[in-house]
């Protein structure tokens, strides 16, 4: 399961909060008090997701939604007066009285859509910049003149030889354009 930050104004809230997800399984490696300690938190981090109060001892919960770090989901606990305001937004909310079912389901549910959509990231094909497409074709076509192969051929000779090395497509390109050169 995912990063947990648990940011509330009062640290016992916090506590309890993590509590409750830790024996629920949940990973919750920081709780706070302020949004600019768990911005903090966000920057050892490469995702997750911050359950956080309407306000926190020194700003409000859609200035910290505003300033996350991408990769990063917010998940609201507030009165159902502030969940309606924070609905136009599009942050995921739970209403206090907190009920445990409620913030469980809730963050299982946030944490399986942000699943879904970094294997749907994985899955795409990386664009590749200008620049790197020309030094690719630049050293697809060196290759064709070079080994009488075809464009195929050489596509699939820089493919195979990034594989092993651990390169990108571009770096090995660079690196066979170099070695012609010689």
């Amino acid at each position: 399961m995912g990063n947990i930050i648990v940011v509330f104004p009062r640290m016992e809230d916090a506590k309890r909060i993590k509590n409750l997800l830790v024996r629920h399984g949940f990973s919750v490696p920081y709780i706070c008090c302020t949004g600019s300690q768990a911005l903090a938190c966000m920057d050892s981090l490469h995702g997750g997701i911050v359950i956080s109060g309407y306000k926190l001892q020194d700003m409000v919960y859609h200035h910290l939604y505003g300033a996350m770090p991408q990769g990063f989901a917010m998940l609201l606990v507030a009165s159902g007066r502030v969940i309606d305001g924070s609905e136009a937004r599009g942050i995921p909310s739970v209403m206090t009285p907190l009920k445990a079912h409620e913030l469980l389901q809730a963050v299982a549910s946030l944490e399986e859509r942000m699943g879904r959509i970094a294997r749907e990231k994985r899955q795409r094909p990386r664009e590749r910049k200008p620049e790197e497409q020309a030094v690719i074709d630049r050293a697809k076509q060196a290759l064709m003149r070079r080994r009488h192969i075809t464009e195929r051929e050489a596509h699939r000779y820089l493919q195979k030889r990034s594989m092993d090395s651990g390169h990108t497509l571009a770096e090995m390109a660079e690196m066979v354009l170099c070695l012609m050169e010689e």
